[in-house]
């Protein structure tokens, strides 16, 4: 095993096991992204084989996505109490035995479950593989591990469309399940043979899990996240009770958590002004990316006129430029500062959602993909100097929360950028059921939108110019 003070006896290379640690870490990455993504493809065909609603059968999704936002925070504090090796190699194996279940399940509702319980594992593998960089890599080579492992996860966002269309039509639907059982395999076996050993303290010095505070905010992180997803953007009664609920949520967590011996989530780490920078700046861009989830597949057929595999091509240049830009801003981060670049990459997305806040219906294909690359390009340099700046000086004994808090910043993103970029993208077409809207209020809308996008962007450039680095390391 490769001890955390032999890498600092290294600082510009890598040994041989740690590069074969850090392919389990990217593994662990690639499947947790790829298990959100290629369910998608299939709920049109899940719904015609268990005879269900799109209603019913988009709690596949959702099932897995509640599981990773309600959790993550959770399980990364977990691994740091317990050892983050040895549940990470849990996870790992949790997600792989669960991938089976889905695959395996003669119900709708047991493949429900199943997905919840692939969610967990994937939870413990997004929180874990992060906080695993300050064990695994020298300081001098985090921000290009960093970028690695956002590469990874790009490539499992933009393959598991395209993969998973390819296997329902090849070889069913359960092939887009258990294609995850040897990929987890054999990431289990790296992560066994390389991962560095936990550290073993005394049961007297460890810290108590906080079973209250854990079960407070996964409750009040579910309701909240049901509340942006139900109703596909369309507020109601039962989304303002669930946001009513997760708001009453947070007042007792933040009461068990004054109160708690062994707090999940202690309120003095907010007080570094950088890391509440850079988790507020993580949720803001990500709500800014989920607009272009939202809007690219109906602005590209509606307003252009694409055919559903032309559009499908377009979506993937998005996700294609991060995992292309990933590893490359990195090394940029390691060389000329995390600080730096997280403004660069801001400034990049604000230049592409500009262009597309003013974009004329005549620029045609050309002219939405090449302000989305600027955009993706952006995101992908913000993501990894962001992700750098927080991880780098974290004490050890908190990676684990502060890594699953930084997801917890991107995913909260992603679910409020669903319902209000999407409702913004419905006002703006001026209209109350895009699908029937005509190409010039499509067009309008995502005018609107990416406006909108711009300005959440140029917050959180300020943002990022108002906030100096706690540690000279991080500017």
């Amino acid at each position: 095993m490769t001890s955390p003070s032999a890498l600092q006896d290294q600082p510009t290379g890598l040994t041989s096991s740690a590069r074969w640690a850090l392919a389990s870490l990217s593994l662990s990455m690639l499947l947790a992204s790829l298990g959100t993504s290629i369910a998608n493809v299939g709920l049109p065909t899940l719904a015609h084989a268990f005879t269900a609603s799109f209603q019913e059968v988009q709690w596949i999704v959702l099932a897995y996505l509640l599981a990773i936002t309600t959790l993550i925070v959770s399980v990364g504090r977990l691994g740091d109490i317990i050892g983050r090796r040895r549940l990470l190699l849990a996870g790992i194996s949790l997600f792989t035995a669960a991938s089976v279940l889905c695959g395996a399940a003669p119900t709708l509702p047991l493949l429900i479950a199943a997905r919840a319980a692939q969610g967990l594992g994937a939870a413990i593998m997004m929180a874990l593989t992060m906080a695993f960089v300050g064990e695994t890599v020298p300081k001098a080579r985090t921000g290009s591990a960093m970028g690695l492992l956002g590469t990874m996860s790009a490539i499992g966002t933009a393959l598991g469309p395209s993969l998973g269309g390819v296997l329902i039509a090849e070889l069913g639907w359960r092939s887009i399940f258990l294609v995850n059982a040897p990929l987890g395999v054999l990431t289990l076996v790296l992560a066994h043979r390389h991962l560095p050993a936990d550290r073993r303290e005394p049961k007297a010095d460890r810290a108590r899990f906080d079973h209250v505070g854990t079960l407070l905010l996964a409750g009040t992180l579910a309701a909240y996240a049901l509340a942006m997803t139900l109703g596909r953007g369309r507020f109601g009664t039962l989304n303002a009770a669930l946001l009513i609920a997760a708001a009453v949520g947070v007042a007792l967590f933040v009461r068990a958590e004054a109160t708690a011996a062994s707090p999940l989530i202690r309120w003095a780490m907010f007080r570094d002004r950088a890391l509440s920078a850079s988790l507020a700046m993580s949720a803001l861009v990500s709500t800014v990316m989920m607009a272009t989830l939202v809007v690219g597949p109906f602005y590209l057929s509606r307003a252009l006129g694409l055919k559903e595999a032309l559009v499908g091509l377009a979506l993937s240049v998005g996700p294609l430029v991060t995992a292309v830009t990933g590893v490359p801003a990195g090394r940029i981060a390691d060389r000329f500062g995390v600080r730096r670049m997280t403004v660069v990459g801001l400034a990049a997305m604000t230049a592409g959602c500009g262009l597309l806040a003013v974009l004329p219906a005549s620029s045609g294909v050309a002219g939405y993909i090449v302000p989305i690359a600027v955009t993706t390009v952006g995101y992908a340099v913000f993501q990894t100097a962001n992700n750098t700046a927080v991880m780098t000086d974290v004490s050890p004994d908190r990676r684990g929360v502060v890594s699953g808090m930084l997801n917890l910043s991107r995913n909260l993103g992603l679910v409020t950028g669903a319902s209000v970029m999407g409702a913004v993208f419905a006002l703006g077409s001026a209209t109350t059921d895009v699908t029937t809207a005509g190409p010039g209020a499509v067009a309008t809308g995502m005018r609107i939108t990416f406006a909108v996008a711009a300005g959440l962007v140029v917050v959180a450039l300020t943002v990022a110019a108002r906030t100096r680095p706690a540690n000279a390391q991080r500017a």
